[in-house]
């Protein structure tokens, strides 16, 4: 959950929002010694110009600012994509959710067991009850098991659209005509929010995304609630 002045990423539940975050701390610390070594290095210009001067006919401070680049490139690229490649691996779904988005609201299909379809909006801020987020809560939200691999497919029945949910690290483009896929695999139960991430109109704020981990009992037996209401 986000907090007020929040300055970093939520506290991720999946491995792979984990993953992205050290590789931004790591990036980061890498940037801020770059950061101090050039301004080391125009403080030293500023102040003793004449070391550069005289080094203007040998070449191997070229050499030197031309090859230690490359080298923290490549330093930086095993990371990213190895994570890239970790993200884009789909494992075996016991569950599939499709995320379809409208404007300005989210539909959501289970397949698995028997089709179950409902719509999700955003619930009007003088609706809403003491302690609920404002822009946040929806009338119907996304319910996952915790510790189970669960495919997200996301398309779009009109604009593109984006189903984002920082927590678990994912960020899906629903794009008409399109299925996008992921994998998610949340590690704790509790209740997540997202926000659509991808400017689809007037009321591109108003839809956010409301998800809550549950235990697998208690997905079954909201299941089968569904399943007797849609009956």
């Amino acid at each position: 959950m986000s907090y007020w002045c929040q300055m970093y990423f939520q506290n991720s539940v999946t491995f792979a929002g984990m993953r992205v975050q050290w590789v931004f701390g790591m990036y980061c610390a890498v940037l801020t010694l770059i950061f101090i070594f050039v301004m080391l290095s125009v403080v030293l210009c500023l102040v003793s110009p004449h070391q550069f001067l005289y080094a203007q006919t040998d070449h191997t401070l070229e050499r030197i600012w031309g090859f230690v680049p490359l080298l923290i490139l490549t330093f930086l690229s095993w990371p990213s994509m190895g994570l890239l490649y970790a993200m884009s691996e789909l494992e075996t779904p016991l569950i599939t959710v499709k995320c379809i988005g409208h404007q300005w609201y989210w539909e959501y299909e289970y397949s698995d067991f028997a089709v179950i379809t409902y719509n999700s909006y955003m619930v009007p801020e003088k609706e809403l009850n003491l302690g609920e987020p404002r822009l946040l809560t929806v009338d119907k939200s996304m319910v996952l098991p915790f510790s189970v691999w669960c495919r997200v497919l996301t398309t779009s029945f009109d604009v593109i659209h984006s189903w984002t949910v920082p927590a678990f690290g994912v960020k899906s483009d629903a794009v008409p005509g399109r299925l996008s896929e992921s994998s998610v695999k949340v590690e704790m139960p509790g209740v997540f929010w997202g926000q659509c991430s991808e400017i689809c109109g007037a009321l591109h704020s108003f839809m956010p995304i409301r998800v809550e981990v549950v235990s697998c009992r208690v997905f079954e037996q909201w299941m089968s609630v569904l399943e007797d209401v849609m009956a």
